[in-house]
């Protein structure tokens, strides 16, 4: 029997088999939850507050933190309704519009890393026009068209979802709704949206990856070309953050895609791990790798704590 798939409610699934131990899994990824908001939420108050930190640099991972706490947020409440509450079901509209954000902030934190590479490409390879190229004018216009490539990108696939019919099971094997989920119990020809994620994650996620590691590639050539150590080690150790943001990003997005194409007799629990771990990972570990190495995101750190002690 078909039902229309804006009608007919999906139904989310936690990890199959554990079950009797959903509430125990939870309090795990409460934890993940609370942290990524206190890391994310801090380093925004930071950079906000701390005026030594209004750089495009730092404005930049603002926008990478805001990224983060969106994806966070879009996909951690359904998570642990399902883990606590055992609150599986999810009406269509918002299932298809969960999809629509997690895909679309994905591609939003690609650009930012891409952005944040340029920033330092222009910083070495070129810092007395540093000032002059980026400009809060044009920091902002990279920043929208970042969230315009992201947010328009998505809609193509999305918007067929509303008026498929899904007359195949309708329960989905995660705790949220991913796009590649839902069109496996579409009953209709889904040859577009089959084909169209794919040359999207090559124009976007493997063109930013490529663009990133020959921007390091001249970063590096211009860094040895510095006599002195000193100066190289620093030149080299502005970067670190960011090198380390984009592995943790780009190596959970590699082993995601390799497990969904070429994982098809991979137990079901390994899909699930790559999955929480590429919506998980970054988000918890961006703030902390630029708080451990930026000295003055430390500084900033420092400086709130100290004025909020003297001021009680």
């Amino acid at each position: 029997m078909s039902s229309n798939g804006s009608s007919h409610p999906f139904l989310l699934t936690g990890f199959p088999g554990l079950e009797a131990a959903h509430h125990w899994i939870s309090v795990f990824f409460l934890f993940m939850y609370i942290s990524i908001l206190f890391g994310n939420g801090t380093l925004l108050l930071l950079i906000k507050e701390d005026h030594n930190l209004h750089e495009p640099m730092y404005f930049f991972l603002a926008m990478l933190a805001a990224t983060d706490l969106g994806l966070t947020l879009t996909t951690m409440p359904t998570v642990l309704g399902v883990l606590w509450l055992d609150h599986r079901e999810i009406g269509s509209a918002a299932c298809f519009s969960q999809a629509y954000f997690i895909h679309s902030l994905s591609f939003v934190e690609s650009g930012i890393l891409l952005a944040m590479a340029y920033d330092r490409f222009i910083a070495i390879c070129n810092p007395l026009r540093y000032t002059s190229v980026l400009t809060n004018t044009r920091v902002v216009k990279i920043g929208l068209g970042v969230l315009m490539r992201g947010f328009v990108s998505v809609v193509p696939p999305i918007t067929p979802l509303y008026f498929f019919l899904y007359c195949h099971s309708h329960v989905l094997s995660h705790a949220f709704c991913l796009h590649q989920d839902v069109i496996k119990l579409a009953c209709a020809d889904t040859t577009f949206n089959r084909l169209y994620p794919v040359v999207l994650v090559v124009f976007i996620f493997v063109l930013d990856s490529l663009i990133i590691f020959i921007s390091y590639v001249l970063i590096l050539k211009t860094v040895l070309s510095i006599a002195s150590r000193e100066e190289r080690a620093k030149a080299l150790n502005t970067c670190v953050s960011h090198i380390c943001c984009v592995l943790v990003f780009y190596v959970t997005v590699i082993g995601l895609s390799l497990i969904h194409r070429f994982g098809k007799q991979v137990p079901h629990i390994v899909h699930l791990i790559m999955s929480y771990a590429y919506f998980l990972f970054p988000p918890l570990m961006n703030p902390i790798t630029y708080s451990v190495k930026t000295k003055q995101i430390q500084n900033a750190i420092l400086h709130l704590f100290t004025t909020h002690r003297i001021g009680t």
